[in-house]
């Protein structure tokens, strides 16, 4: 749908269809070849319909040139995905098969097996053969196996084998998304925040991309020198005064800026969101004079340093975060930017899984406080109910100004409800309807003494949405935390109350988690804050917990503290072999099988 702003190609999908390779006077191959391909074609269908790249594309499938019964037959169909540039494959079978003579050797693709459950063949057989293979091997790979016996003539994928094949689907291509892309970091280290030290081994290793770093002063230096696409610019701040509504001034009088200073630095905002577009992926329509700087970084994400080397002498970046982590801009609707808050890497990071898995904007915000029933009530008068009543209260998600302006939750689907889309079914009228729900205040002078603009909104809807922390141990190495829940539309003058306890000129989000009431780091809402891991946290629509398990489990990153229903945790065969408890499993084979790219 979009042409592609990052240098290098998309993953690509390629189905292995394996088959029993007995000929003899009873042709036990012959009376396969139709059934195999069938199902190798019916799973490529299935994704093609279903998954999509970040640019709006259907994901591209291939599938071998042939059944796969010997090896001179694996070896040609790796040939081909070479050639073609698979990075994930799907193993499929309704039968026996040579394991170890049939199976996918490339330690670099991601891997999973579908074995068909008929009892005219022991399709079953072979999966459970092969995934042991695979365990022994050092390769894992998930097993894909229907509840339900079919008849050999069917065609029809079952329900929780679509399920798990479109889960391992989503969850691969985002991961192999990210390989051979850069992170960049304009500025360094905000306010000795931990999750804006960056970790190149992490990155390198774990996620396959490399980290690429720029000083806050290369802003300056193509402002002062002109290094930018002036028509683009131009038609950024057009559309800016046209959309962005100027919201009113929380500083003293004597600190507020005057009406030119004002102008000067919304066009100074504006003009920072276009460069760091050209930062992040370069531009061909700039000069040739400036054929070095078109290149960009290559950068699938990003984060800013801002405070406070920057905020205390240039106005804020909360123009340039805000818009850019939106599904539009000037342009009209275009796929999601990734850009930290305070250079927090590793919640750009976090923003940056759960945007390859959903293709929808994401939510940057402080983590900022827990609201009990009782404090509630004493604030406001108000008695919680329904899902913040179930949650015993509910958090505060707050930052300055930094949050995609879809989480407004103004785009409406088709019953009215406030949803966030996939950014190509953003329509102009969402669009237009966003930008009437958000103002630009003057930044808090206390905060940035350069001055700047915030947005704000409240987000009026109730949404599902996921809640993820991607934290660095020492000792440990990565781990994630997962968060289901909502967003909640709190009577306007209950909101108002609690969002004026904070600052009332930042984009303000309510947020129940899922809990259980009884025990752990989900009994209450209370209990999830107090176990969280860091100051921040990335939000996205959709309760997806299960898709970023299977993801994390590909990538080696193990997850804890999370409230995915168990039936939905979808990992590699081989974290079978570590322990009994899925939370234990995944720790150690993490640990024993270290990062992906190491």
């Amino acid at each position: 749908m979009a042409e592609s702003r990052l240098i290098g190609s998309y993953p690509v999908i390629g189905i292995r269809p394996t088959i029993d390779g007995r000929r003899g006077a009873l042709d036990v191959r012959g009376s396969l070849e139709e059934q195999t391909m069938n199902m190798a074609h019916s799973a490529a269908k299935l994704f093609r319909d279903n998954l999509k790249y970040s640019n709006g594309e259907a994901v591209k499938v291939v599938i071998a040139d042939s059944t796969i019964g010997r090896v001179g037959e694996s070896a040609a169909c790796a040939d081909k995905f070479r050639k073609e540039g698979v990075d994930i494959t799907l193993t499929v079978t309704p039968c026996w098969c040579y394991g170890s003579e049939t199976m996918d050797m490339d330690p670099n693709t991601i891997k999973a097996v579908w074995g068909f459950n008929g009892t005219e063949r022991p399709g079953a057989v072979y999966l459970a053969s092969v995934l042991a293979t695979h365990a022994q091997k050092g390769l894992p790979a998930f097993g894909i196996y229907g509840h339900d016996v079919q008849n050999a003539d069917e065609t029809e994928i079952p329900s929780d084998v679509k399920e798990k094949l479109l889960r391992f689907g989503r969850a691969a291509v985002a991961a192999a998304s990210m390989r051979g892309k850069s992170y960049l970091q304009i500025g360094s280290i905000c306010m000795g925040i931990g999750g804006s030290i960056i970790d190149s081994d992490f990155i390198e290793s774990y996620l396959g991309m490399r980290v690429e770093s720029v000083d806050e002063v290369e802003i300056i230096r193509r402002m002062t020198e002109g290094i930018y696409d002036k028509e683009e610019f131009e038609k950024a701040l057009k559309w800016a005064k046209e959309t962005c509504k100027i919201g009113f001034d929380k500083n003293p009088e004597e600190l507020q800026a005057s009406p030119e200073k004002k102008e000067e630095q919304f066009a100074f905002v504006v003009k920072m969101a276009v460069i760091i577009k050209e930062l992040m992926n370069g531009n061909r329509k700039l000069p040739e004079k400036f054929s070095e700087e078109a290149i960009g970084h290559n950068a699938i994400a990003a984060g800013f340093q801002g405070q406070r080397q920057w905020t205390d002498f240039y106005p804020n970046a909360d123009f340039a975060e805000a818009v850019l982590n939106t599904s539009f801009d000037w342009n009209g609707a275009r796929e999601p930017y990734i850009l930290a808050t305070e250079n927090d890497i590793l919640n750009g990071l976090g923003m940056l899984f759960m945007k390859l898995l959903t293709n929808r904007a994401q939510i940057f915000a402080d983590v900022r406080t827990y609201w009990s029933p009782e404090a509630v009530k004493n604030a406001t008068g108000y008695e919680l109910e329904g899902i913040a009543k179930e949650a015993g209260g509910f958090i505060h998600l707050i930052n300055s100004g930094a949050a995609c302006l879809d989480a407004c939750a103004e785009a409406k689907d088709e019953n009215g409800n406030g949803v966030m889309k996939e950014w190509w079914n953003v329509t102009e009228e969402d669009q237009k309807a966003i930008m009437a729900a958000t103002t630009w205040n003057p930044a808090d002078n206390g905060y940035f003494r350069g001055g700047g603009y915030s947005s704000r909104f409240a987000t009026r809807a109730e949404m599902p949405v996921t809640m993820i922390r991607l934290n660095l141990v020492k000792g440990l190495g990565p781990m994630l935390q997962i968060a289901e829940g909502w967003t909640l539309h709190l009577p306007e003058e209950v909101s108002d109350k609690l969002w004026k306890r904070t600052d009332y000129t930042w984009p303000c989000t309510w947020f129940a988690p899922r809990c259980n009431g009884k025990d752990g780091a989900f009994k209450t809402a209370y209990d999830v804050m107090n176990n969280w891991g860091a100051n921040h946290g990335a939000i996205s629509y959709g309760h997806i917990g299960a898709d970023l398990i299977t993801m994390c489990s590909m990538l080696r990153i193990p997850v804890a503290m999370h409230n995915v229903p168990e039936e939905k945790i979808f990992r590699p065969s081989a974290w079978n072999a570590f322990g009994m408890d899925k939370e234990g499993q995944d720790y150690r084979a993490c640990a024993a099988y270290g990062p992906l790219y190491k």
